[in-house]
């Protein structure tokens, strides 16, 4: 069991900023334990709002007003809401606890934590490190900034629960005394620099999740990737590395067809890569990461491989969506920064179109241009950064413009030779044209069907 400092919140005043999943759990968890909470929203109608109130919750919709916040006991940030908007800047310059979801939800738990940061794959290597804790026996509730929130796994939590918990630079910058017992940063590379204003903000808002472990806690850190294990330099938990590239002495690296790890004490196979589903050497890297969280709590091989084997990916993550003509299509929306969008791009030969675009939040898409020049690749540029798109890399590969999802597919599709694939992998968030990159997914995905069934009526005429 971790031990924690007594928390409580009864009879105190606490404003919730933000009624996405995250704050609504927050709010409902403090309600329980006896604050008087106010969940402060900018929209001015919530579904959940009958329910938030019979909770006993009160709502304040339209606005962040600044006495709400001031005059508040403590102010809880959900992941969505920055931290500089103007009514918690005013909080905390009258001396209100400021906190996030996050950190608000570990002071309560009863189990250990195992948090996952990166750039890229938390989702998969959360999901899988589940998956695998589950099938090696132990209690297991997934979630954080995927599933549940933190919030609502509280009242679940006993002395031998562990959580998994995907960590995003959001939920990091607002932690005091979150304490993974094992962290695990994948890679990391710009990123949100729409939130975070600089490289240097974001990377501290992602080196934090060390922040309070002590050398009895593990860091488990990606060998391969420069960046991510200078953010861990000054991480005092022992460390266990991973590498896709490189031959360790000491971690877990691919070695005769396996995932193999390395220790002073010998050697240990995990997984052959002939059970591992998922696609592409970056994923491979977060099967990697996951297996080491299961080899620091005890998990046998054998119970790795099972949990691997029944694991095809997740949805929006190098999903195969269709095959249409001898060509197919894969939805990596949650590909939603450059780097990512890379990574999706050298999982493929020759023959690729790929549809880039979004609102832009940072990083240099002619980053893209080699890996796409290398595969005679075509590019469909959408969404507000279509014009960025085509200053960046019209003069490495033909590149198109596109009015919308179903203007993007139709050309892709166009553009693509039998033998190819279509990627929609869009370096890009979604908010200009969808509420989120699971609403762009699937409307990709609706899109593609759209266009099979047209294919299919064409080919039977």
């Amino acid at each position: 069991m971790i031990e924690r400092d007594e928390f409580s919140v009864r009879g105190k005043r606490v404003v919730v900023a933000g009624a996405a999943r995250s704050g609504i759990a927050a709010a409902r968890l403090l309600a329980r334990r006896g604050a008087a909470v106010t969940l402060s929203d900018v929209r001015r109608e919530l579904p959940e709002e009958p329910e938030l109130r019979n909770a006993g919750v009160a709502l304040e919709l339209g606005e962040h007003a600044d006495a709400t916040f001031t005059t508040a006991d403590l102010v809880v940030l959900s992941p969505g809401v920055p931290a500089d908007l103007p009514a918690i800047r005013a909080a905390r310059q009258g001396g209100v606890p400021v906190i996030g979801e996050l950190e608000l939800a570990s002071r309560w738990l009863a189990g250990r934590i195992v948090a996952i940061t990166g750039t890229k794959g938390k989702s998969t290597t959360t999901t899988l490190a589940g998956r695998m804790l589950a099938a090696g026996g132990h209690k297991v509730l997934v979630g954080g900034n995927i599933g549940m929130a933190l919030s609502a796994q509280v009242e679940e939590s006993t002395a031998d629960t562990i959580h998994v918990v995907e960590a995003s630079s959001f939920q990091l910058e607002t932690i005091e005394r979150f304490h993974p017992w094992v962290a695990v940063l994948l890679n990391f590379s710009p990123d949100h620099l729409d939130r975070h204003g600089s490289v240097e903000e974001y990377a501290a808002a992602k080196s934090r999740i060390f922040a309070n472990q002590t050398p009895g806690d593990w860091a488990v850190l990606n060998a391969d990737d420069a960046p991510s294990l200078r953010l861990a330099e000054r991480a005092c938990a022992r460390r266990v590395l991973f590498s896709t590239e490189r031959q360790l002495p000491d971690g877990l690296v691919l070695d005769r067809d396996a995932i193999v790890r390395r220790t002073a004490a010998g050697e240990e196979s995990l997984i052959p890569l002939r059970s591992v589903r998922v696609p592409g050497r970056h994923l491979l890297a977060d099967v990697m990461a996951a297996a080491a969280v299961a080899s620091l709590a005890g998990v046998e091989a054998a119970a790795m491989v099972r949990a691997v084997e029944s694991f095809t990916g997740l949805e929006h993550a190098l999903e195969a969506v269709a095959e249409i003509g001898g060509v197919r299509f894969v939805n990596d929306s949650k590909a939603t920064n450059v780097e990512a969008a890379r990574r999706a791009i050298e999982s493929f030969d020759c023959g690729l179109v790929v549809i880039l675009g979004g609102r832009y939040k940072g990083g240099d898409f002619a980053d893209l241009a080699a890996p796409l020049a290398e595969r005679g690749a075509t590019v469909v540029a959408i969404g507000e950064a279509r014009d960025l798109v085509c200053a960046s890399l019209g003069a490495h590969v033909p590149v198109q413009s596109a009015d919308s999802m179903h203007a993007a597919v139709q050309q892709a599709f166009a553009a693509a030779a039998p033998g190819g694939t279509v990627l929609l992998a869009p370096a890009c968030a979604s908010f200009d044209m969808f509420r989120d990159y699971a609403e762009r997914g699937r409307s990709f995905k609706a899109e593609v069907a759209r266009l099979r069934q047209g294919w299919k009526a064409t080919r039977e005429q």
